[in-house]
């Protein structure tokens, strides 16, 4: 009897394919199920960039994205950010070198507010004023990129690594870098729309 009643309830789903943000070519990204079209509102998504791309250089990034809109069968997503997987960022930390962290949050020219969080690798251990100065530049470097490009710009700058050849390039005068990554950003708040 049991089998039945589960078979039922299952019946009574239905499937909706998954679909990408704009910035990723709107493509398929796989199928979920709902009773309810509403239900699926707000369901996050976790993909990894190589699935995405099918490159599968790509695979130590992991986007996150949410559900923000259903028509007919298909699930529309937002990007609501991104991170590197752990075992990724482990392999870069080398003994006798330097991770200079950073987090700061920054607007971009389309009103949405992201947090981003890079990381320099040096190629030695560097001195406390040194990763000072690196920090800084990152920030720079973030800032000045966000205030010029849309957020869909400016995370596809971080996606595909310009962000990060961008650091690199002006953190190398500074102090000898191994690699730049941009480890984690999150889409904090979004523009608020202004009732006309």
């Amino acid at each position: 009897m049991a089998v039945t009643k589960a078979a039922e309830g299952w019946k009574a789903k239905a499937w909706y394919n998954l679909v990408a943000p704009d910035m990723f070519g709107k493509t398929n990204i796989g199928e979920t199920v709902a009773e309810e079209p509403e239900k699926l509102i707000g369901r996050v998504v976790e993909i990894t960039l190589g699935e995405l791309t099918n490159d599968l250089s790509k695979q130590n990034t992991k986007l996150i994205l949410k559900i923000d809109r259903v028509g007919g069968d298909s699930a529309y997503t937002k990007f609501m950010g991104h991170q590197l997987t752990q075992d990724y960022l482990r392999s870069l930390v080398k003994r006798e070198t330097s991770a200079v962290e950073s987090n700061v949050s920054v607007t971009t020219k389309d009103g949405y507010t992201i947090r981003v969080k890079p990381s320099c690798f040096t190629i030695k251990r560097a001195r406390a004023n040194q990763i000072k100065a690196i920090r800084q530049i990152m920030n720079t470097v973030i800032e000045a990129k966000a205030k010029d490009l849309d957020m869909q710009q400016f995370i596809q700058e971080i996606i595909t690594g310009k962000l990060s050849a961008s650091i690199y390039h002006d953190v190398k005068p500074v102090y000898p870098l191994r690699r730049v990554e941009v480890r984690k950003t999150e889409i904090e708040a979004e523009p608020v729309a202004i009732a006309s």
